[in-house]
């Protein structure tokens, strides 16, 4: 027992061995790596979660090698506490840490009252760095996103926005989340002229997902873009939980706001189930084919992931060690999902 993951009132001590746990790559042309697996806080680190077991979480990751925790504005609920949790955390266990971890918030949906508390301003991406900073008591993040296309503010604008916050020494790199390849292309051109890369794209994407594979992958690839890709699991959805039912404790069950329980239909659990098989053949849980079906792809940086429990992120973990997939593999999972 790991008495550090299990009694998280105790001084943290980290594994010494993190980084032989874990598996880097190289965020596009930049000089950044980051873990294949990455540590998203969208889930359980707000004020309504346990705030001991999101120390154990964070704990349990920083031991497995995961040294990025990636955060945004409205991370909750409500909007701001996981920030503010992340900060307590950050405070008590990972201070000393501050210079082997990647830290990033996001802005760009809805987080106060008003015309200036949302979309893609310089006055809300401004601000709400500022803000994010504060409850996480940090001078900086390694990077900040702007967490949503905002088709009413001039591109320019927006990428102005990041640049300064990139000036002002309040965040190293910056980012995008769910551009189309058009103005991905656009907001890169925009920020080289700038003087500050376009670091990475944080794209939804999974087996079920698959919208980034009609033209944006390539654009990352063309231009040296890094990326990491948000909801591997579909909620859940690519494991085991659901091929007998809807469990009382699942997502589905409990919180509709991200799966729906008519989601899961009888073609979907069909699929699943297919798709599960493979994974058994290739000694996997279906939780890591679905991330290793991602990482197969070297334009893929990392693999964000969510959990409830420390030891979800050991399962998680364990796909990195089996990314490739045989062609046989590939053709049979590739005319299951229709792709």
């Amino acid at each position: 027992m790991d008495i550090n993951e299990h009694s998280p009132l105790l001084p943290y001590q980290p594994a010494t061995d993190r980084y032989h746990q874990m598996k880097y790559r190289r965020c596009g042309n930049s000089g950044l790596v980051l873990p294949e697996i990455s540590l998203g806080l969208w889930h359980n680190f707000g004020h309504n979660a346990d705030f001991t077991l999101g120390r154990s979480i964070l704990r349990r990751a920083f031991d497995l090698g995961i040294c990025h925790f990636d955060l945004a504005n409205n991370y909750g609920p409500p909007f701001g506490s996981a920030e503010e949790n992340f900060g307590r955390m950050m405070k008590k266990d990972f201070s000393s840490l501050r210079d082997e971890l990647i830290i990033s918030s996001k802005a760009g949906w809805d987080m106060w009252p008003g015309p200036y508390g949302n979309y893609g301003s310089k006055k809300y991406l401004v601000a709400s760095c500022d803000q994010s900073l504060k409850r996480m008591g940090l001078d900086y993040v390694d990077i900040f996103y702007h967490h949503r296309p905002d088709a009413e503010t001039p591109l320019e604008e927006t990428m102005g926005a990041l640049d300064l916050l990139v000036r002002q020494g309040k965040a190293l790199y910056v980012g995008i989340s769910q551009y189309s390849a058009e103005d991905t292309a656009k907001a890169y051109a925009i920020l080289e002229r700038l003087g500050t890369p376009l670091l990475i794209h944080q794209p939804r994407y999974s087996m079920i997902d698959r919208w980034v594979e009609n033209g944006l992958m390539d654009v990352l690839g063309e231009k040296g873009v890094g990326s990491i890709a948000f909801s591997p699991l579909e909620q859940g959805l690519l494991t085991d939980k659901y091929l007998k039912g809807i469990p009382a404790d699942s997502r589905a069950a409990k919180d509709g706001r991200y799966l729906k329980a008519e989601q899961i239909s009888d073609e979907k659990i069909s699929m699943i189930s297919k798709l599960n098989d493979i994974a058994i053949g290739r000694g996997q849980t279906l939780a890591q084919m679905a991330i290793a079906w991602l990482l197969k792809d070297q334009r893929i940086t990392s693999v964000l992931v969510g959990v409830s429990k420390p030891e979800q992120l050991d399962d998680n973990v364990a796909a990195v060690k089996n990314s490739v997939f045989n062609a046989e593999e590939v053709t049979t999972i590739r005319g299951i999902l229709g792709a």
